[in-house]
């Protein structure tokens, strides 16, 4: 077993060296980032990369799980990071700017609430992750009974229905019309975004300009992911 792990390594050693010689503007470029950072922040910009440049293969890879860039299960990983240290050090890494959370619900909840409507207020909560221990009602207090989901998009969905409050990133939260940050509640540092390539595959050429062309890209998203995009009530 250990000899064949051995052999596996070699292998993708050898697949990675080949890549990085690689320094055509074409062929497949493999992507792997958060459900939510794809959909909510960066699809946008890959549409732009892939105009940009058509002979380009774009695979994104967003389920959630993070993908292994040593073994080449992706070319380049989009991560928020809270600490630097937990990365491997074998991989190579662009820092982007600081992600914030905060605590969210409807802006007509949050009308009904202040003219005194009594239905109950749920926290909204994914499954597997329950309630940060950052985060808190504010003046908004909440029913003993949560409502749950699986992910994201449902969670993003039953805020905007008005069930309660949720916490969600800021560049989520604060760029829809139709939610509002809970009054007296603060904003919780997620983490900072990386942008990941393995050492030899970021010397390949079609990795080298998405990786700078997205660091641009995420340059420039910096006060909404930071939460200082917008004013809220």
């Amino acid at each position: 077993l250990e000899l064949a792990n051995q052999m596996e390594a070699s292998s993708h050693q050898l697949e990675t060296r080949v890549f990085g010689r690689d320094q055509s503007v074409r062929g497949l470029l493999r992507v792997t980032l958060a459900p939510t950072l794809a959909t909510h922040l960066l699809m946008p910009d890959f549409a732009d990369f892939a105009r940009l440049h058509p002979d380009i293969e774009m695979e994104i890879l967003s389920s959630g799980e993070l993908a292994n860039l040593t073994n080449r299960e992706a070319d380049v990983a989009i991560r928020v990071v809270y600490d630097r240290k937990t990365l491997p050090l074998n991989l190579h890494g662009l820092k982007g700017p600081e992600v914030f959370g905060g605590v969210y619900m409807s802006r007509d909840r949050l009308a009904a609430w202040r003219a005194g409507a009594l239905d109950p207020i749920r926290w909204i909560v994914i499954s597997m992750h329950g309630i940060p221990d950052w985060a808190s009602e504010g003046e908004v207090r909440t029913t003993e009974v949560p409502f749950r989901t699986t992910g994201a998009d449902a969670q993003i969905v039953a805020v905007r229905q008005g069930l309660g409050i949720t916490t969600l990133p800021c560049f989520v939260g604060d760029a829809d019309p139709l939610l509002v940050r809970v009054p007296g509640t603060d904003l919780h540092m997620y983490g900072t975004l990386w942008l990941l390539t393995q050492g030899e595959t970021r010397k390949t050429k079609r990795v080298r300009l998405f990786t700078e062309f997205v660091s641009r890209r995420l340059a420039a998203y910096a006060p909404l992911l930071t939460g200082l995009s917008i004013s809220r009530d």
